[in-house]
């Protein structure tokens, strides 16, 4: 009998489609990528039209030498890696490292690993479709160039081991330009004011909200005041209906925000746990099974097979009355890379409670927001009967709302959070009715800042900018954190000294590769070498002069700076050295000069000219223990001030407190006296 060889990336997708296939298929795994750049050299020849040098990577000269062996005995081979660039470069890298001669295999690939997917993907085994290949071979060229280009710039400006990216360091960039959004915010005042009444005759409290501004106390008070003794009429009564809109199913990009949102996931957690439910995990009863579709997709679109299924699971388990309408296809202007589905379950009847024992917690607990996402994208919308208010009192305006769930639709299986139902008894009440005033009930609050980037926000923003695609989100966000430029304290992501150090130099010296608009734009030609129009060399040969020109700009500019460690007046207990300030993986520490023979070191700490306000010691930078900047006494833990945002020598000319700077204004720590300045009238 005929011989078939199928080539896959991973031993548990191997073992999946093994069992798919039978004893005339032999499945075997590549172990991931078999070829790259090398690692000591660029590795792509300038001179001769940017030819990428690729060598068999470390450590997989055995695992090609039994694929060869398998090659040899097989009638007929077939690359059966992912369905997406990065898979199809894996392919045509295994047809070059194997000298698989042309004709003599087959490019497979399927968006789902069940048996029926695979089985029909053999019928309609094609040939290798270069033009995906080659988006990945740009991709990985310009990302190697940027490396390997920019690093040696920090290495010798910062410290050796540190990393510039196309991405990344767009990525970096952004978080750095939020926290000083968020350093230069500055607090205003606001109030709220809600009044309570009655309908004449009746108990039931109602409660109204105020729909003028108000800014201070003072205002407050003045409506107050004005409104004693005054009657409440209802102007206004409206009824509607509110309809919440199905969610659209999972992307990648939603998967890993709802995953961090809900189960406080990181990107690479969600990422690693969607992979093996799509490999295939052991199912009591059922054997190996891949539970959903591919991981990696941008599309909201399902499949008609898909569809019909699920419009029969809900009609059966939640009535006709529950099937949604058709969704529209995503509009975000950018392209859609329409080739997978979205995220679903691949067999609706394995339901989370079906497969609960078979699971772990964590990877049960992705498997079941899948699976109720995509239910409840295939549902009817909720339907709210809703109820406004508009009440008058000596002219001043107020208005109460309501509603109440007529039709729960998906929410019967998908709850949205952000969902806020208001169910205040103003059902009945008519136009004219006359309320009478029980009391105010008022609130203070101040705006806030931008809030802090989390993993599913730079994620959400990454997208909506256009910057990297789904299998690039999570490793961009990964190396950041490895390289300690950013950290993550309770899902907030904030920017460490190092983190700092490494994006002001990126700005100054390649402003481009950190601008957002071309890092976008630069996605958009990738598309475009996707889909053939454009020729992968040439966006390559556009971009390698400029960054070069750059890169011998700042290393010019580097040549006049002689880069040497910074003496300080910190003797070196151990040998009377003066220490220097050295950079390290969480920012600077001193260090003595007489390494190797001296491996003294000691924590850095910067004075700022300031004086602690509760002991009059020097107050410095310090560092969380996770590199996060903060303002500190050096008194600590004797003296336990601290400021995240820089103390400054004036004093509040109100209080005589202690002020902080945030952005061009100095304000006042002392809340109860919040006095705001510029610091140009320091000068003044």
């Amino acid at each position: 009998m005929a011989k078939n060889l199928v080539i896959v990336e991973s031993p548990a997708k191997a073992k999946t489609i093994q069992k798919f296939l039978g004893n005339n298929y032999e499945v075997i795994a590549s172990n991931g990528h078999v070829r790259d750049l090398p690692k000591s050299q660029m590795g792509v020849d300038i001179e001769h039209d940017y030819e990428p040098k690729y060598i068999t990577i470390r450590g997989k000269g055995d695992i090609l030498a039994k694929l060869r062996k398998e090659v040899k005995k097989a009638d007929h081979v077939f690359l059966a890696t992912d369905p997406d660039r990065e898979g199809e470069a894996i392919s045509w890298h295994l047809s070059q490292a194997l000298k698989l001669e042309p004709g003599s295999y087959k490019r497979i690939t399927f968006n789902e690993i069940t048996k029926q997917a695979v089985k029909a993907s053999l019928k309609e085994a094609r040939e290798i479709d270069m033009n995906l290949v080659d988006a990945q071979q740009a991709r990985r060229v310009l990302d190697r160039m940027v490396g390997y280009q920019i690093s040696p710039i920090l290495w010798a400006k910062i410290k050796r081991g540190l990393s510039a990216g196309r991405v990344q360091s767009v990525a970096l960039r952004l978080i750095c330009d939020r926290e000083n959004e968020i350093n230069a915010f500055i607090p205003e005042e606001y109030w709220t004011l809600d009044v309570i009444l009655k309908a004449k005759g009746s108990n039931r409290e109602i409660s109204a909200k105020y729909a003028g501004e108000v800014t201070s106390k003072e205002q407050l008070q003045g409506v107050m005041k004005k409104l004693k003794g005054s009657g409440f009429q209802v102007k206004e009564v409206k009824e509607g209906i509110r309809l919440v809109k199905s969610p659209n199913p999972f992307t990648t990009s939603t998967l890993q925000q709802e995953a961090s949102k809900k189960m406080n996931f990181s990107t690479q957690k969600t990422m690693r746990l969607a992979q093996q439910l799509y490999e295939g995990v052991d199912i009591k009863g059922k054997g190996t099974v891949g539970l959903i579709t591919y991981l990696r997709t941008d599309s909201i679109r399902i499949s008609e097979e898909a569809q019909t299924a699920a419009r029969s699971f809900i009609e059966t388990h939640y009535g006709a009355d529950y099937i949604g309408g058709e969704k529209a296809e995503s509009g975000k202007g950018k392209r859609i890379q329409d080739a997978h589905e979205a995220i679903r379950p691949t067999d609706l009847s394995l339901s989370p409670v079906m497969v609960k024992e078979s699971l772990p917690r964590d990877l049960f607990r992705l498997y079941q927001l899948i699976y109720n996402r995509f239910l409840a994208s295939q549902m009817q919308n909720a339907k709210y009967r809703t109820t406004s208010l508009k009440i008058e009192a000596d002219g001043e305006k107020f208005t109460a709302s309501a509603s109440k769930l007529d039709f729960d639709g998906f929410l019967s299986v998908y709850k949205a959070e952000e969902e806020q139902v208001s169910t205040l008894p103003i059902e009945g009440i008519q136009k004219g009715t006359e309320l009478v005033f029980q009391r105010f009930e008022d609130k203070q609050h101040f705006t806030q800042p931008p809030a802090h980037y989390t993993e599913a926000l730079l994620v959400k923003t990454l997208e909506e900018l256009g910057i990297g695609r789904p299998s690039t989100y999570a490793p961009t966000i990964t190396t950041i954190m490895n390289r300690h430029y950013i950290v993550k304290e309770q899902k907030n992501l904030y920017v460490t000294e190092l983190g700092e150090a490494v994006n002001q130099m990126m700005i100054k010296a390649f402003p481009v590769i950190v601008d957002v608009e071309f890092t976008a734009n630069m996605e958009s030609l990738l598309d475009s070498v996707e889909e053939g129009t454009i020729p992968w060399k040439t966006i390559v040969e556009n971009f390698y002069p400029d960054l070069n020109r750059a890169v011998q700009d700042a290393e010019q500019e580097l040549e006049h700076v002689k880069i040497e460690d910074e003496v300080t007046d910190v003797e070196c207990e151990a040998c009377g050295r003066k220490m220097v300030i050295k950079y390290g993986p969480h920012g600077k520490f001193l260090a003595c000069p007489g390494f190797p023979e001296c491996k003294n070191t000691k924590p850095y700490y910067e004075t700022i000219g300031v004086a602690c306000p509760k002991c009059g010691k020097d107050i410095v930078l310090r560092k969380t223990k996770k590199g996060r900047k903060y303002y500190g006494c050096i008194d600590n833990p004797d003296c336990d001030f601290m400021s995240w945002q820089k103390p400054s020598d004036v004093p509040c000319p109100d209080c005589g407190g202690i002020m902080v700077e945030k952005g061009n204004k100095l304000v006042c720590m002392n809340e109860t006296c919040a006095f705001v300045m510029d610091k140009k009238e320091v000068s003044v």
